[in-house]
């Protein structure tokens, strides 16, 4: 459902398109900027602002006001907070929220609405636990996450993301 006054803009030669996926609600005065790829079951509340070259993937909610940078990423089932800044990838499976954004731990509501098993949430909350709330560096937290954790869909998700980025990942 796309509401009054949104915008979306078409692709320009770099990719020739922008895209977004099935069962999406994109509310009153949203911007999608250029060569956006928006997922599927993506919410983009009122006045949601998206640069060029944005990737949201699905079932991620951003809360009103926000502003995401050119070429950012935000990760599957993730939220943002309302008048949220966002310049650097947001990993899945997380909340972040603010100017400059910050995260704030797991998406526990959104991940148990969407289904996800107890299992998978706990492991995740390890795996946040060592990639964002500890003394070590990536790498080191990754090795410790790849040797310490159950070795689930959904972490190891999360580790490629943090691994693939290119603007860096929000902390």
């Amino acid at each position: 459902m796309i509401r009054e006054y949104a915008t979306i803009n078409r692709g320009t030669a770099h990719s020739f398109k922008t895209t977004v996926g099935k069962n999406c609600l994109i509310m009153t005065y949203v911007h999608i900027g250029h060569d956006c790829r928006i997922g599927n079951s993506v919410i983009l509340s009122n006045v949601v602002q998206l640069a060029g070259h944005v990737t949201i993937e699905d079932k991620a909610i951003l809360s009103g006001l926000s502003a995401v940078h050119q070429f950012t990423r935000v990760g599957r089932q993730s939220f943002i907070g309302g008048m949220s800044r966002v310049s650097k990838d947001i990993p899945p499976f997380l909340k972040a929220v603010g100017n400059p954004v910050k995260l704030y731990g797991l998406n526990t509501i959104g991940l148990q609405r969407g289904g996800m098993d107890d299992a998978a949430i706990l492991e995740l909350k390890r795996a946040y636990r060592l990639l964002f709330r500890s003394d070590l560096n990536v790498t080191q937290a990754i090795e410790r996450c790849q040797s310490e954790l159950e070795q689930l869909p959904e972490v190891l998700e999360l580790i490629r993301f943090v691994e693939g980025s290119e603007r860096g990942v929000v902390i």
